[in-house]
């Protein structure tokens, strides 16, 4: 697992930077309701996709919460005051005081089922009757974009996909939330080339395959071995689903 307090400082520049916040936030918004006043946005990290939330509904009063302080004081010099640290699997606020409740790039980040399926019943608690909770899934499907870079790296240990579909429907369905829609939404300027797979995989983000591991060196020489080093493959195109919270 990457620790994302040193992340924080480089996080967006390796992630797309602006263009993929902008993709990612007008994705989300596209299945928020038009009259929903609060967004509690779970796992903002650098706040570079919460703060297009706020900008692009005037009248939306936009809270995040990050359980890394690095993250957390990224975000809250983007949103001053809006911003609390806190772990998304017991947050600190109320229940139903939010319209809607979003997690971006979270739940494939998670240890366990367990702890997913606690995540989103924490955003069903929070959400208001009739309220929206969006959240990202099958991340780890949406870098696969046929590539050199993915026929090397196929044979890889494999990673459970605790942000699948089907299983994040299936906790939302076991705390009372009903789906309310999808969308889909590139991850631009995320398309990998060789020499920066092989830069992500000697800092530990294929989770499988850690920093020292000795089954990464065959991985790493075959990554240096392709062509065009610093040409980026295909971006990624991310998944969204929607869950609604019923009114009674």
């Amino acid at each position: 697992m990457l620790d994302y307090d040193k992340e924080a400082e480089r996080y967006d520049v390796l992630r797309g930077g602006e263009p993929r916040a902008q993709a990612a936030a007008e994705a989300v918004l596209s299945l928020v309701p038009e009259g929903a006043r609060s967004l509690l946005d779970v796992a903002c990290g650098t706040g570079i996709v919460t703060r297009r939330f706020a900008a692009a509904r005037p009248g939306l009063r936009v809270t995040g919460v990050d359980l890394t302080h690095g993250m957390a004081r990224r975000a809250a010099d983007r949103l001053p005051g809006a911003v609390v640290l806190a772990d998304s699997r017991q947050l600190p606020f109320p229940d139903r005081v939010f319209d809607a409740v979003t997690s971006v790039w979270l739940l494939h980040l998670v240890d366990s089922a367990d702890d997913a399926r606690a995540i989103v019943g924490e955003c069903a608690r929070v959400l208001s009757p009739g309220g929206v909770y969006v959240t990202t899934v099958d991340k780890a499907r949406s870098h696969n974009v046929g590539s050199d870079i993915d026929a090397v790296l196929a044979t890889r240990p494999p990673t459970p996909a605790l942000d699948a579909g089907a299983a994040v429907e299936e906790h939302a369905a076991g705390h009372g939330l009903r789906p309310a829609g999808q969308a889909r939404f590139p991850g631009r300027g995320q398309g990998r080339s060789p020499r920066r797979a092989l830069a992500d995989l000697r800092r530990g983000w294929f989770v499988t395959l850690p920093p020292g591991d000795p089954r990464a060196a065959p991985y790493a020489a075959q990554l240096a071995a392709l062509p065009d080093q610093d040409r980026p493959r295909p971006d990624p195109e991310f998944s969204l689903r929607a869950f609604r919270k019923p009114d009674v």
